[in-house]
């Protein structure tokens, strides 16, 4: 009887092992810790604390680092370099994301009840539009594994770089053309698209360059409604949705 029972968890393992296998959105050989590459990089990762939109963790988040292909890390060290020469240290807030994450953001998203977050995060909107306005999509750009969600840590202050408004805010605030244009980095102060009229002064407005152009010059494309969201431009796997938990 021992033997058999042997031989069936044996089987379950192996069965399990050839799944795995099979399925290229389980493969995280091609994936790095992103601290493992740049060793001073700072980690607040929203999605496995409950400081979120959400207001819990997100599924898949199972320790707090942050993980990336190998080539989109290595121009990340690339853009950490710049910017350390200027005095900046990157905070990165959330890199790769499982589907299951994604999929956790669709369940509390068609939860309409669920207000919680709105103060903190979409207090402009109703729930209602989150998808229909393009805050919640059924897939993300995160989950190929080649995205990072990211801002400035200022070495001479000790903080957080002031960038006019906080990670994961819903609203044409968070926009990079927001206040200014970014392809010229001329601001203009112009904030008619804020509904309730917010703006950012001058200063937070190139702060948000300061990171974009470190961005652009390292390989990385933007994303036109989230200034901290950046995607590598040549990302290894453009056309798989990987599913492997959030873990060294």
């Amino acid at each position: 009887m021992k033997k058999i029972f042997l031989f069936i968890v044996a089987a379950v393992l192996f069965a399990g092992c050839e799944k795995q296998k099979d399925d290229p959105t389980l493969d995280r050989s091609g994936f790095v810790v992103i601290t493992d590459v740049i060793p001073d990089a700072i980690l607040e990762i929203r999605y496995y604390s409950t400081y979120n939109f959400v207001g819990t963790r997100i599924d898949g988040y199972l320790q707090p680092v942050a993980l990336l292909t190998k080539e989109a890390a290595d121009s990340l060290k690339a853009v950490s370099d710049d910017v350390k020469a200027q005095g900046y240290r990157l905070k990165i807030y959330d890199a790769y994301r499982p589907q299951m994450g994604v999929n956790h953001f669709v369940r509390w998203a068609e939860n309409i009840a669920d207000t919680m977050m709105k103060s903190y995060f979409y207090p402009d909107l109703n729930k209602s539009v989150l998808f229909e306005q393009e805050y919640i999509y059924e897939r993300s750009g995160h989950t190929r594994g080649s995205t990072v969600d990211l801002t400035l840590f200022d070495m001479r202050t000790e903080k957080e770089v002031d960038m006019g408004g906080t990670f994961d805010w819903f609203g044409p605030e968070s926009h990079p053309d927001f206040c200014g244009n970014p392809e010229t980095g001329v601001y203009t102060g112009d904030n008619s698209k804020s509904p309730a009229g917010r703006s950012i002064t001058a200063e937070q407005f190139e702060n948000r360059m300061i990171l974009r152009r470190a961005m652009l010059r390292h390989g990385f494309k933007t994303l036109d409604s989230e200034w901290w969201h950046f995607t590598l431009a040549n990302e290894p796997y453009p056309d798989t949705y990987f599913n492997f938990p959030v873990r060294p």
